[in-house]
């Protein structure tokens, strides 16, 4: 029975399915009430492993936010490759190739064994028992407000301990930080359709018009939006799908667009209003408020602001009223401005003119279960601790799932101030930078050897919700699971209420055996479902219906392409890759030795230039050159690309590392360091496409390595491919 002085609310707080209507009975033979079962391991070898035939188990990828489902091969004990789980509404069963680098993951050399200490400037290995105590002693005397814990993304079970632990500590303090975030088109869209992340159908739209969203790259859900492109591109009702990518610095989604449009940086929001006013004087009736609103953005001065040619901009106009459904995307083209609230509000402006909401914008279902819905990271959590250190009020910092000193630009100062608290603890698998500025790092299992629940931001279809398992045993004895970590945290202070619970494993299978029933799986045996669960590695519900609440707006302030300082004329573009996303990937070979899609380039950093700016400049491929910022400066080498505006240059993120293992440190340039302390008037959102730049050579230079071979396209002599010089190509034309 349940302890009279634990109700069942607060049992159900503890579950995870606080605020959902869950039937709890009050007795039973699970170990929540009598604490006598004995949970044994699932990753111990059973019966049916036979040396040389692999087995697979099906969990879910943790290698980015998207919430893939995967199924792990297994041969005798080691996890040897991953694949997508058929089953999964997400990614039905295909994977990208940050997905399958798992396994490079959980194998790499230099994941953190044991629980360290600083002792000076090294590190002391000590106990669990040792740590866990230290950390108790640092908390004592410390109020709440005085206790921050700075995390990546979280969701499932593991942000249901985490909210009880900080409860349990009197503090609200849980600030959630992605370096590379969509935090301005989920304001956006907030307004525009009623919810955050509603559902894009490009599968139902003729035409797909995406503002610099890298939908197969690196854009919210690639693997899901990947199988989507495959079905627009066989068309709707007999037509094939078209796509215009619209951006200053071409993407892998670009690349594979029928029309390219290069914009002028920051003018995104101008070129969409244009689109508006050419749809209006091609005969599409408008509302009276849109139509006056856009009634100065003719052709002539869009085209002067942006860049696009007067016919580009009528055949696009024309193109999407000709073909509908159509499906207008927001990416971090448009978003990255100081004004990128207003690039964001007049780009979704099109789909509710073109009548695309309701029909390719549709609404996305809500987890029912708040607790462990996903908290989703931006630039704003990074800058409220950063206040917060810098002022003194944070005493005590935890840190998990990211990378703040590798990825605030330096002029926050995040590793300074991050010195100025007094106790600062790490949850890390590797010794990253920020790990490194830690007194104490407590090492984690990888993903492939971990249990958990995951739910994605972005629900393709219902809600998915991800279980993570073990598809093998532990490769180092000393690393714990986040969830036991936390587990034996909250036992510090609430131990009566979580005394049944040995480990996070039979937390979670309590948690998820006591909501069976909202699993479509009443009556159903404990061990029968639970096995039923693990094997099929995803539990799927319906999730509250949603509709379209949101609006347009009208109201939309677009500045004026503002002059150019001429001691910084470029706008740097830093660009979001599909393999090393913000750096946290950086040490896993595979991501590293793969060619970027667009350069071929590996295991390093460059700065794309357009061929006419470097020839302006003297610049030729393989050039040294000096990026300079008025925060700092970087140098890598010049690649020169005909797929960026003039007037910017690009760096990929992820690079440049000076810790975080061998495979890490030491290769590239890191382009966060040398960004601006500009942010988005209206979210606050930091703008990282605003930074001003200047270039300039230092007098050396490298051979590329690249995929495609030295300048010239040729191997050992032999040309591999047809070339032609880059003035004779128009990448906005259809291709």
């Amino acid at each position: 029975m349940i302890d009279n002085n634990f109700d069942r609310r607060d049992f159900l707080k503890v579950l995870g399915w606080g605020g959902a209507a869950v039937a709890l009975s009050g007795c039973g033979n699970t170990s929540i009430e009598d604490g006598k079962e004995t949970v044994v391991s699932y990753v111990h070898a059973a019966d049916y492993v036979i040396p040389g035939i692999s087995v697979y188990f099906n969990s879910t990828c943790a290698q980015c936010e998207a919430g893939c489902s995967i199924s792990g091969r297994v041969r005798e004990g080691r996890v040897l490759k991953l694949e997508g789980n058929p089953d999964s509404v997400i990614n039905h069963g295909k994977m990208c190739g940050l997905g399958q680098a798992g396994v490079q993951h959980h194998y790499n050399p230099d994941r953190v064994r044991e629980p360290l200490l600083r002792s000076g400037d090294k590190g002391e290995v000590i106990t669990w028992e040792k740590a866990y105590a230290l950390i108790a002693e640092k908390l004592n005397g410390v109020s709440g407000d005085q206790i921050d814990f700075l995390t990546g993304t979280v969701s499932g079970h593991l942000k249901v301990l985490l909210g009880n632990y900080l409860d349990s500590l009197s503090s609200k303090n849980h600030f959630v930080y992605e370096a590379v975030s969509p935090a301005v088109q989920r304001a956006a869209n907030l307004k525009s359709y009623g919810m955050e992340m509603p559902r894009f159908n490009i599968n139902k739209a003729k035409v797909v018009v995406s503002f610099g969203a890298d939908f197969l790259g690196a854009w919210v859900s690639p693997v899901h939006f990947s199988q989507q492109y495959a079905e627009f591109r066989k068309g709707v009702d007999g037509q094939r799908g078209v796509l215009v990518q619209v951006e200053s610095k071409m993407t892998l989604t670009g690349a594979n667009a029928d029309r390219w449009l290069v914009v002028r940086p920051g003018t995104e929001g101008i070129l969409a209003l244009g689109v508006v006013n050419a749809l209006g004087a091609a005969g599409l009736q408008l509302p009276a408020d849109v139509a006056a609103a856009v009634k100065d953005y003719d052709k002539e001065r869009v085209s002067k602001d942006t860049g696009v040619s007067t016919e580009h901009l009528t055949k696009l106009a024309a193109l999407l009223k000709e073909r509908t459904p159509s499906l207008v995307l927001l990416g971090s083209a448009a978003e990255g401005y100081a004004h990128g609230s207003e690039n964001a509000a007049a780009i979704n402006l099109l789909n509710h003119v073109l009548g695309n909401v309701g029909k390719t914008v549709e609404a996305s279902a809500a987890v029912p279960y708040p607790q462990i819905a996903p908290a989703t990271g931006n630039s704003a959590g990074l800058r409220m601790v950063n206040n917060r250190l810098a002022d003194g009020q944070s005493k005590v910092l935890f840190t998990y799932g990211t990378n703040p000193v590798f990825t605030a630009p330096a002029e926050l100062k995040f590793k300074e101030n991050m010195a100025k608290a007094g106790f600062k603890v790490a949850f890390a698998h590797y010794l990253d930078e920020t790990a490194l500025q830690a007194d104490l790092v407590l090492p984690l299992n990888s993903a492939l050897e971990d249990w958990g629940t995951i739910v994605a931001e972005y629900q393709p279809d219902g809600v998915q919700i991800g279980v993570q398992q073990p598809l093998m045993e532990k490769l180092h004895p000393n690393t714990l699971g986040m969830g036991d970590i936390l587990l034996a945290l909250i036992k510090q202070r609430r131990a009566e209420e979580y005394k049944s619970f040995d480990d996070f494993y039979s937390y979670l299978r309590t948690a998820l055996l006591k909501n069976k029933s909202e699993f479509a799986a009443a009556g159903t045996d404990d061990d029968v479902y639970w096995n039923d669960l693990l094997s099929g590695g995803i539990i799927n519900v319906g999730g509250a219906s949603n509709k379209l609440a949101g609006k347009y707006s009208a109201n939309i302030q677009l500045p004026a392409p503002a002059e150019r300082d001429q001691n910084y004329p470029l706008t740097l573009i830093p660009s979001v890759t599909a393999s090393l996303r913000d750096g946290r990937n950086a040490n896993q070979p595979w991501l590293q030795e793969s060619p970027d899609p667009l350069t071929t380039i590996v295991w390093d950093s460059w700065v794309e230039i357009h061929p006419k700016k470097a020839a302006e400049l003297g610049i030729v491929e393989g050039d040294i050159v000096e990026v300079s910022s008025k925060n700092g400066s970087i140098k890598a080498q010049a690649y020169l690309f005909p797929g960026i505006h003039p007037d910017a240059v690009s760096i990929p993120l992820g690079n440049g590392h000076d810790a975080m293992g061998r495979y890490a440190k030491g290769f590239g340039v890191n382009a966060f360091q040398i960004l601006s302390r500009v942010f988005d008037n209206e979210t606050g959102e930091l703008a990282m496409h605003e930074t001003q730049v200047k270039l300039s050579k230092t007098g050396k230079r490298i051979i590329v390595v690249k995929e495609e071979g030295p300048v010239g396209g040729s191997q050992q002599g032999r040309k591999i491919a047809v070339t032609v010089s880059s003035d004779q190509v128009d990448l906005s034309e259809e291709v």
